[in-house]
């Protein structure tokens, strides 16, 4: 498996180019199987990748969009990846695609898994694209190195598609896509800025134990498309 490193001079060339390669990735989907999906991840990031890409001209109407994971919390708290996805990137040309969110009626996350997995069937699966970010931890969707769940979360022999994960080192609760789920992509992209990130991945890439970063289990198990600038 390989890390293809894309570096660019800023955040604003990053964005413009990003946008248009996955634009073009989900026309092809289209064109391919009549319907394109999207997964993407929470976090200050994407945001401004999410309002140019969501003025991209595309028949965002044979789109689905979801989240690699999400907080358990209402889909109106400022936490919330499903919030932040409305609000930047389902605007504008984009706001006719088809959004399938993780939050469900349940309390507790561990309770919303089937639901969550049910819900799955109206994406086109693998996912035409999926685009992850990573922690300072190491950790990418909501796959913590803190959390019991972590081995459960990384077993690719487990037929799960989400589990419920509660950190130690973060709020919330959370539901994430499991390591099998996450690779279930035709293309996967690692978006990052900052160098603080990119000594992070430069960590992740050295070492082994992927519980400990499981960043490394992606890295270590599908061809990744690093999306980075200062």
């Amino acid at each position: 498996m390989s890390l293809n490193e894309n570096n660019f001079q800023s955040t604003d060339e990053l964005n413009a180019t990003f946008a248009q390669s996955i634009v073009d990735i989900l026309t092809a989907g289209i064109n391919e199987n009549g319907r394109a999906s999207l997964v993407v991840s929470g976090g200050r990031t994407p945001k401004a990748l999410f309002n140019a890409l969501s003025k991209v001209a595309l028949d965002w109407s044979k789109v689905d969009i979801s989240l690699a994971d999400e907080r358990w919390v209402e889909t109106d708290d400022d936490a919330s990846n499903e919030k932040m996805v409305r609000r930047e990137l389902l605007q504008n040309k984009a706001a006719a695609a088809n959004f399938v969110g993780l939050k469900t009626e349940h309390d507790n996350a561990k309770d919303a898994v089937e639901t969550c997995t049910a819900n799955l069937a109206k994406l086109h699966t693998p996912f035409d694209v999926l685009i992850l970010g990573m922690g300072e931890d190491g950790h990418t969707a909501s796959l913590f190195p803190c959390s019991e769940q972590i081995h459960q979360g990384l077993d690719q022999g487990a037929r799960r598609t989400y589990i419920a994960v509660q950190p130690t080192t973060a709020p919330n609760q959370r539901m994430s896509l499991t390591l099998p789920a996450l690779l279930n992509s035709k293309n996967i992209f690692l978006h990052l800025t900052g160098d603080s990130k990119k000594q992070v991945l430069d960590k992740a890439v050295k070492g082994g134990d992927e519980h400990e970063m499981p960043i490394r289990a992606v890295l270590n198990s599908a061809d990744v498309e690093l999306m980075w600038a200062p």
